[in-house]
C-alpha cells in the first residue's frame, strides 16, 4: 500500500525546514500585527495634521479592517485553489503596496482606499499562514505551531512599536509606514526561498505533475520521497469553497465564525483605541505606543502561555477560560486612573486574556476545517469575523463622540469576549488533537487521537 506523505509528516519529528516554516509563520503574522496597528500608532499624528474628530478617526482605523474581511474570504479561497505559497507571495505584494502608498494621501478618503488594500493582503495572508503552520506541523505539534504562528501578530505590535515610538519621536506619522512596507519587501525573497508549497495540499488537490512537486516539497522539508500517491478521485479532488457550508460542516462553521466575530469586537477596541486614549489622557504619542506595547508583550505571553497549555488540557476549556478573563480586563481598563505605569499594566493584562483568546480560536478553526478547505474556512470565519472588528472602533468613537466615558464604553465593548465563550459552549469536538486523511478519505487517528469534527 502506498505510504501517504501527510501521515509521515503527522507521525514523524519535525525536521529544521520544518521549523523554519513555522517560525516564518511568526514572522509574517508580526508583520501583520505591525500592519494593522500602524495606523493606530500613525493616528494621533494623523489627528493633529488633518484636524479630524473622534467619529471620523473611528472609521478611519477601520479601514483596512474592512480590507481584511474581503481578503480573508476572498484570498482564502485562493489559497486553497492555487496553493498556499502563491498566495502568500501575492498577498506580501498587496500589503507592501498599500504600506507605500498609505504614504503619499493628502486627505482621509485617500488613505481610507490604501488602507483597504493594506487590508485586502493581511486579510489573504491570515488565512494562508493558519493553513501553513497546520499542515507544516506533526500531530504531536500542531496545536503548538498553530499558537506560536498566532503570537507573531503581538510580537510585530511589540517590536513594531518599540520602532514607531522612535520614529514619531524625529518624524511624522508617515514613517511608520515607510518602515512597514520596507519589512513587508524584505519578507518576499525570504518566503520564495524557505517555503515550499505545502505537501497536505497538493497531496489532496493532486496538480499537474503533482508526484514529482510532492517529492520536490519533501526534500525540501528534509523527508524522504514517495513512489506513488494516494488515489483521490478528481471529483474530490475539486471540491472547495462550498463544502465550509455542507451539512456535517456547517454546525461548526457557525459557532466558530460567531465565537471570532463576537470576540475581535474587544480586540480591537483595545488596540485600535489604546493610543488615542492614552494621548486623551495627557501623555506623548510616544508614551501612548508605549502602552500599546506592552498591551502586546502581555498578548505574546498570552499566546505563548496557552499554546503550551493545550498539550496538556482541553483547547476548548481553556479558550473559554481566556475569554472570559478577558471581559473582565477589559472593563478594569476602563476604570484605570491616568498613571502611566498602571495603565500600562492593565493593558498588559487584557493583551494577554484577549490574545490567548484569539490563539485559542485560531487552534480550533484550523481543527474545524479539513485540509481542502481549511484556507477558505478559515479565510470565511475570519473574513466575516472581522465584522467585529471593522464595528468595533467605529461604534467606541460614536459611545465616546456621544459623551460616554471610558468606563461605559470599555465595558460595552468588553461583552464580545463573554458572548464568544458562551457560543463557543456549543462546539463539539470528537478529541483535541490533530487529524491526518488517509487515502480512503476516513479521518482516523495517528499517535493520539483525532479532532476536528463536529458531533
Amino acid at each position: 500500500m502506498t505510504t501517504d506523505p501527510r501521515e509521515t509528516l503527522a507521525r514523524s519529528p519535525m525536521t529544521a525546514p520544518q521549523v523554519v516554516v513555522v517560525a516564518l509563520t511568526i514572522a509574517l503574522n508580526a508583520l501583520d500585527g505591525f500592519d494593522v496597528l500602524s495606523i493606530s500608532f500613525a493616528s494621533p499624528g494623523i489627528a493633529k495634521e488633518w484636524g479630524i474628530d473622534r467619529a471620523a478617526l473611528g472609521i478611519v482605523l477601520s479601514m483596512e479592517l474592512i480590507g481584511m474581511a474581503v481578503g480573508s474570504a476572498l484570498l482564502g479561497n485562493v489559497a486553497d485553489r492555487i496553493g498556499r505559497r502563491p498566495a502568500i507571495l501575492g498577498c506580501l505584494g498587496i500589503m507592501a503596496t498599500g504600506m507605500v502608498m498609505a504614504t503619499t494621501v493628502s486627505g482621509l478618503a485617500s488613505l481610507s482606499v490604501w488602507r483597504v488594500v493594506t487590508g485586502l493582503g493581511i486579510g489573504g495572508m491570515l488565512a494562508a499562514i493558519n493553513a501553513v503552520s497546520t499542515e507544516f506541523s506533526n500531530a504531536k505539534r500542531r496545536h503548538l505551531s498553530v499558537s506560536l504562528m498566532s503570537i507573531g501578530y503581538p510580537l510585530g505590535a511589540v517590536f513594531g512599536g518599540i520602532v514607531a515610538a522612535r520614529l514619531l519621536v524625529g518624524n511624522d506619522w508617515r514613517a511608520v509606514f515607510y518602515f512597514g512596507a520596507t519589512v513587508t519587501a524584505v519578507l518576499i525573497p525570504i518566503v520564495f526561498v524557505f517555503v515550499p508549497e505545502s505537501v497536505h495540499w497538493l497531496v489532496r488537490k493532486q496538480p499537474a505533475d503533482a508526484l514529482r512537486k510532492v517529492n520536490r516539497s519533501l526534500v525540501k522539508i528534509g523527508h524522504a520521497t514517495v513512489e506513488a500517491l494516494p488515489d483521490i478521485p478528481a471529483a474530490e479532488r475539486k471540491r472547495s469553497f462550498a463544502d465550509v457550508f455542507a451539512s456535517q460542516q456547517i454546525t461548526g462553521t457557525i459557532i466558530v465564525t460567531l465565537a471570532y466575530f463576537l470576540h475581535i469586537t474587544t480586540f480591537y477596541f483595545i488596540v485600535k483605541w489604546v493610543p488615542k486614549i492614552v494621548v486623551d489622557l495627557g501623555f506623548a504619542a510616544s508614551s501612548a505606543a508605549g502602552v500599546l506595547v506592552w498591551t502586546n508583550v502581555g498578548g505574546a505571553i498570552g499566546g505563548a502561555v496557552l499554546g503550551l497549555l493545550t498539550q496538556k488540557y482541553s483547547i476548548k476549556a481553556l479558550t473559554i477560560g481566556v475569554l472570559l478573563a478577558s471581559t473582565a480586563a477589559v472593563a478594569a481598563f476602563g476604570q484605570t486612573p491616568a498613571d502611566l505605569l498602571r495603565l500600562s499594566i492593565i493593558c498588559g493584562l487584557c493583551g494577554f486574556c484577549i490574545n490567548a483568546g484569539i490563539v485559542g480560536l485560531y487552534a480550533i478553526i484550523a481543527q474545524v476545517f479539513p485540509t481542502h478547505i481549511r484556507a477558505s474556512g478559515t479565510g470565511f470565519t475570519i473574513g466575516v469575523g472581522r465584522g467585529g472588528s471593522v464595528f468595533a472602533p467605529i461604534i467606541a468613537g460614536f459611545l465616546f463622540a456621544a459623551g460616554y466615558g471610558l468606563p461605559s464604553v470599555a465595558f460595552l465593548l468588553g461583552l464580545g469576549s463573554l458572548f464568544a465563550g458562551g457560543v463557543l459552549l456549543f462546539l463539539k469536538l470528537e478529541t483535541e488533537q490533530p487529524t491526518v486523511e488517509r487515502p480512503d478519505r476516513r479521518v482516523v487517528a495517528t499517535q493520539i487521537p483525532a479532532p476536528g469534527h463536529i458531533r
